[in-house]
Parts: C-alpha cells; structure tokens; sequence
C-alpha cells in the first residue's frame, strides 16, 4: 500500500472515529473481563482441586462467571454495531463522492469510460471498504491494546511468564510483514482482473443486438468465460496465500503457547510457581495471541481496500472540465439567469478533448433569440460538442459564450440549465409509467398541462392505445415504445419543461421517413417562441428557408439559408451532394 492510500483510507475513518473509539472501548474493556473471568476461574479450579471446596461453596464464584460472559456477549454485539455503522457511513460518505464527481464530470467524460469499469469502481470497490473499517481498522487498533492489557495481567502473577509471552508475541507481526507484500500484489492483481471483466461483460450485455445481429456471441461468450478462468485463477492465488498465512500464524501461535507451558509445568514441578498462578497464565497465553491472529486472518481485507482505494483515488481525483474555467465562488453561485428570451454569442471558442484533438477552435457564431439555427457538418465536425459546452458539460478552453451577453462561466449552472431544454438522439426512457416518465420535467404539472403536452407531441394516439393510458408501466429504455413514439415522448417532456432554449441533437436521426416527420411537425409547434439550436444529418429533409450554420475543422465557414447556400457550391452543397450519394 502506497504512502497516499494509506493517507487516503487514515481520511476516510476521520468522520467515524467517534464510533471506532466506541468500537475499540467495548474491545478492550473486554479483555479487562477476560482477565477478571481468567483469574476467577484459575481460583475456583484451585480451590476445589486444592483446597477440596465443595460445589456449592463455589456457586457464586460460577454466577459471577456467568454474569462476566453475559456482559462479554453484550459488549461483543455493540463493537461489532459500532464498528459495522463506522464502515457503513465510510462507504455512504465515498459512494456519494463518487456521485458527485461523476456528475460534474459530465456525460462526456462519462461516454468515454467503460461503463462495467465504472460500475465496479462505485459498487464493488465501495463495498470493499466496509470490511476495512468494521473489521481490519479496529482490529488493528485491538491488536496493540489487547495484549497489553493481558501483559499487564499476567506480570503479577508471573513476570518471567509475561517476559517469555513478550519474546515470542513478536514472531507473527514478523512474519506477516514478510508475507504481506506477495499477498497485497496477489490482491491488486485480482482487483484488475475484476475490473477488466466487470467492463468487458457490461459492455457485452449493452452491445448484445449487434453481437447476435454480426454472430458474435460464441466468440463473446468464450472471452468471457476466458476472463471468468483468469480472474478465478486470481482469487485462488490470493486464497492459496491467505490460507498459507493462516496455517503459518497458526503454528507460531502454538509453539509459542506449547513452550510456555512446557515451562510452566517445569516450575510447577519444581515448586517455583503457584498452580492458580500457572492456570492463570495457561487461561491468558492464548487469548493473547488472538488478536494477532485475527489480525493476521484480516489481513486481505486491507489488501482488497488498499487495491480499490487506488482506483477510488484516481476517479475521484479526475479533473472536472466543468470547474477548469468556471470561478468556484459565492458571487458566481448568485448569479442566477432569469429570462423568457435567450441570445446567444460564441466569441473565439476553443475546445479539445486532448492536445492532439482539437475539436472547435476560434469559432464564432450569434443566435438571436427566438430564433432556430440548424448546425450540420461532417461526423466529428463539433456539433455535439458544441451542445455540450451550452449544457455546461465542458468549459471554453479559450474564448467564452455569452447568454444575453453574461458569460456562462460566472453563471450559477442550475440556474442557467433551467433555461433550456434537450431532446438527444435517442431519448432515454425510465423504469415507471408513461406519467412518471412525462412528470420528470415538470413535477407539479396537472392533468390539463399533461393533455396538451401529448397533444403538441402527438403522442395521444399513442396514450389511447396503452391497456391503462399514461400509467401504463414502461420497461427500462421504452419498452413497449417505438422508437418515433420514445422520441415523441421527449419533445413532451420538453413541451412541459417550458424552457426559452431549446437543444436538439438530430431526434429524427434513427427513425424511418414517415416516423421523422411526425416529430418534425411536433418540434415545429414547440419551436414557436423558443431559441432552437439542432443538430442535423438529414441535409436533404431540410426546408428551403431553413438557417443553418456549416461546421468544418472546428469553424463555421458558413451560415445563411438553405436555398442560398446549395445555390452557392460552397462547404453546404458538398455536404449536401454527398448526404444524397448515401
């Protein structure tokens, strides 16, 4: 485990030291009861062996046994809850971290990682921090205070005893340094192999249309069961260590405890030692050893933490383009955006994912408000991007855009997101009825406002047709949906929104001829009053009067209308000669 991990964890337990110390007290006071029950026990045997007590003489003795294991159970149970909660809040307080900077990520930083790979960082790794803190972290702090306490029992009964339990104590520490550096690389390795196959079987499952559809699933299905055998073989390494560990610790534990009580028969034979002072070592020498072994037995919940933690430090340490050149103030939080109408200007916008790959760069545009401006341009040309930095997905590397002429860098990002409404290539539909899924727009709409968003989406056809209209359940992504009807749906989400911007990122690309013209007319009708931005591949399917701006190498090299711009043999009809070819 790095220096910075170790860190990292030590900053995670900081919110729950209070239930780790609780944790920790029920512990050690423990072992206080042990060593009172221990020497109870030494001198009842003692007393009846040697001293001939009867047994009833010795019965409140035994009640105060009983009564000592009682409030052991007791104390067992509430370490074990406070410990348990520290590792529950430790993973709530991670995962929501997590959450957190997967949201101010954006979605594009989001299209770029393996979806599996990032399901097993926030639910795979989190979890692998429980055991950390409920068992391992008190555990360890155990460890050092059990055996003193113990130690310090037993030095009065015995110093050459505890001097002999202090010499041999050492040895499996010793050897659990020595093991702990295979073990941990052994855990790592299997943490990536989990990782590799959690994205590759996400992926797979995601993409399974196109594997059936190409006759790929065999050849799938056998990578997958090759990495299943591989990560199997992982685990079976880290067992196979851990196993060893423990048959180690175990056979240092047991000749530590055989030699000190090969000693203390000697003495006891020799006369040199008391045999209620002996018993008492007898009874202690193992439950010192104890906490090292379970120390030792827990070991890989630390190698396991230890391995997601990396990863947990990387994804959350990853930097939000979001915050590169937006001021992280009071003052820029306050200013909120408040209109009915938006303009918008792009003044030398620069933008690109890597050094290497500049997508817009010195691009100037106005839209004007209420106005609709289609964007085309070659696959790759920025038009999504561009979308994304109106979103606040991204910030301007260089350059800035002005919404009214305010800077969306010092705008407070909900606020300006209120103003503006998307409808994406394929809309996504979720688990829940058809009047869920319209209400997420807008949450208090009623009855009236839910009939005139289907009717400006034509989607009341649709709603007659479902066995229990809007509360119809859905299946996750729309099923029982087309895909003209899921895209309808957006545009009524969007109606409902009621927003003066409105962001389309081609909604009729994937949809048959007569199916794209529904939506076409439905969008018609919301763009009334609205400033539209769209996204179009469709070149051909655009009217004549239409306003389009052309995209290519990171620049609009032309705007006007559509009639204009096919007559003049520019970037347009190149664009467009090219659609009809397709």
């Amino acid at each position: 485990m790095t220096a910075s991990t170790s860190s990292w964890l030590r900053e995670q337990a900081r919110p729950t030291h209070r239930l780790l110390a609780l944790g920790v007290t029920a512990g050690v006071v423990q072992a206080v009861l042990l060593c009172f029950g221990a020497w109870l026990m030494a001198h009842m045997l003692a007393q009846a062996v040697l001293a001939g007590r009867k047994l009833h003489e010795l019965w409140p003795g035994m009640v105060a046994l009983l009564v000592l294991a009682l409030v052991r159970f007791t104390l067992g149970l509430w370490q074990r809850r406070m410990t348990f909660e520290a590792g529950a809040q430790v993973s709530d307080n991670v995962r929501n971290a997590l959450e957190q900077r997967v949201r101010r990520l954006g979605p594009d930083w989001a299209v770029q990682q393996a979806s599996g790979d990032i399901v097993t960082r926030s639910v795979d790794g989190v979890q692998a921090l429980v055991p950390y803190y409920a068992g391992y972290l008190p555990q360890l702090a155990l460890t050092a205070l059990i055996p003193a306490v113990i130690l310090l029992a037993v030095m009065p009964a015995d110093p050459w005893s505890a001097l002999i339990l202090l010499l041999t104590a050492p040895l499996i520490p010793l050897f659990m340094v020595l093991v702990g550096g295979v073990a941990e690389r052994a855990s790592q390795r299997r943490w990536s192999r989990l990782r590799r196959m959690g994205a590759r079987f996400m992926d797979a499952l995601s993409g399974l249309t196109t594997l059936r559809l190409c006759r790929a699933t065999g050849r799938e299905e056998a990578l997958l069961a090759a990495s299943g055998e591989a990560y199997r073989l992982e685990t079976m390494a880290v067992l196979r260590i851990a196993f060893l560990s423990a048959l180690v610790l175990e056979f240092f534990t047991t000749v530590s405890i055989a030699v000190l009580a090969v000693l203390i028969g000697f003495r006891l034979m020799w006369g040199t030692l008391g045999f209620e002072q002996g018993l008492f070592v007898l009874l202690l020498a193992p439950e010192l050893f104890l906490p090292l072994r379970t120390l030792g037995t827990q070991r890989h919940r630390r190698m396991e933490a230890a391995a997601a933690a990396e990863d947990l430090i990387t994804l959350l340490g990853t930097p939000a383009a979001e915050t590169s050149s937006r001021p992280d103030s009071a003052a820029a939080r306050r200013n909120t955006f408040a209109t009915r109408q938006v303009a918008l200007t792009f003044d030398q916008v620069s933008f690109g994912y890597e050094p290497a790959r500049i997508v817009l760069e010195d691009l100037n545009l106005r839209v004007d408000a209420g106005t609709v401006l289609t964007l085309v341009g070659s696959t790759g040309s920025g038009k999504s991007t561009l979308l994304n930095l109106l979103m606040g997905f991204a910030s301007p590397q260089r350059g800035r855009i002005l919404a009214n002429g305010k800077d969306l860098a010092t705008l407070d990002m909900p606020s300006w997101r209120q103003h503006m409404s998307w409808v994406s290539q394929r809309a996504h539909v979720f688990h829940g009825s058809l009047r869920d899924n319209l209400l997420m727009a807008a949450p208090t709409a009623d009855e009236t406002r839910l009939q005139h968003a289907l009717r400006a989406s034509a989607l009341q056809a649709v709603v007659a047709r479902l066995p229990q209209g809007l509360d119809t359940p859905l299946g996750e992504h729309g099923q029982g949906l087309s895909g003209g009807e899921r895209q309808r749906l957006a545009l009524a989400r969007a109606w409902l929104r009621d927003a003066p911007l409105l962001l389309l990122d081609e909604p009729t690309q994937h949809l048959d001829a007569a199916t794209a013209v529904k939506v076409d007319i439905a969008i018609d009708a919301l763009a009334v009053g609205r400033t539209v931005i769209r996204v179009a591949h469709r070149l051909h399917a655009l009217a004549d009067d239409a306003r389009i701006a052309v995209l290519a190498d990171g620049r609009i090299v032309e705007t006007g209308r559509v009639a204009d711009l096919r007559a003049s043999k520019g970037a347009f009809a190149h664009l467009l000669a090219a659609d009809r070819a397709a």
